[in-house]
């Protein structure tokens, strides 16, 4: 498998790199990388923070991966991105600026995963412009489809509902199973 592409230079002020390519089912956004995360170069790094088990018990990965072990959810089909490139630290902390929504579009569009999954709610608010519910979206991009999940992060721990990682997971695999059925067609 060809290795995660990265978006945007090195040395353009981006805290963590995309992990997108083409032929994703699933790619996860946040709304920036926490401090932890900023200071270890990995997603989702902080001790306390839930993804990866959550990723582990909803089914998308074989394995609980270890944060510095991000570049690999591409064996899984699986991307990373966040909304904030440029800035680090708690939602209350960044700019509002720092969300940019049409440079999301812009990779999703582009890269064009089979499903879109918001880590907070904060995240799909600012793409979404309202405040939605946890679950799929009736909203795409392009023809992906939007998930919006609580959030991993310890701050958010008295939201934490593992029900919609675990939805996710389901559909995530109907998603593989009805590609491959699609790729052993021919069909695209």
């Amino acid at each position: 498998m060809p290795p995660p592409s990265t978006e945007v230079s090195a040395g353009s002020g981006v805290i963590l790199p995309d992990v997108l390519q083409p032929g994703l089912a699933l790619v996860f956004c946040g709304t920036a990388a926490g401090r932890r995360s900023a200071a270890e170069r990995a997603y989702y790094a902080h001790p306390g923070n839930l993804f990866w088990r959550a990723l582990h018990e909803a089914g998308l990965t074989p394995r609980q991966l270890a944060p510095a072990e991000f570049p690999q959810v591409t064996r899984y089909r699986i991307g990373l991105t966040d909304l904030a490139k440029r800035h680090a630290g708690n939602d209350d902390e960044l700019p509002r600026e720092a969300f940019d929504v049409p440079a999301l579009i812009v990779r999703v569009e582009r890269h064009a995963p089979r499903l879109l999954a918001f880590t907070s709610k904060n995240a799909a608010r600012a793409v979404l412009g309202r405040s939605p519910e946890y679950g799929l979206q009736e909203e795409t991009i392009g023809d992906t489809r939007l998930f919006v999940l609580p959030s991993p992060s310890g701050q958010a721990r008295g939201h934490w509902d593992i029900g919609p990682w675990l939805a996710l997971g389901k559909l995530y695999r109907a998603v593989n199973a009805s590609q491959r059925v699609a790729a052993e067609r021919g069909v695209t």
